[in-house]
């Protein structure tokens, strides 16, 4: 995992995140994502079926 990211008193906040499974040249399932979940928020990630949702939830 190539993560930067904070846990604040505000909230999450992830910058410039990726993820690959496997070592090496293997692709990368979520790639280079930003955002912020304000603390107190209901935040939703929408998108089909393999779009890497589950995979950003559970960094």
């Amino acid at each position: 995992m190539n993560a930067v990211f904070k846990s604040i008193a505000t909230g999450i906040e992830f910058r410039k995140v990726s993820k690959r499974y496997g070592e090496g040249n293997a692709p990368l399932v979520v790639k280079g994502i930003d955002f912020v979940v304000p603390k107190g928020t209901l935040t939703t990630l929408l998108g089909p079926s393999g779009c890497g949702k589950t995979t950003t939830l559970r960094m």
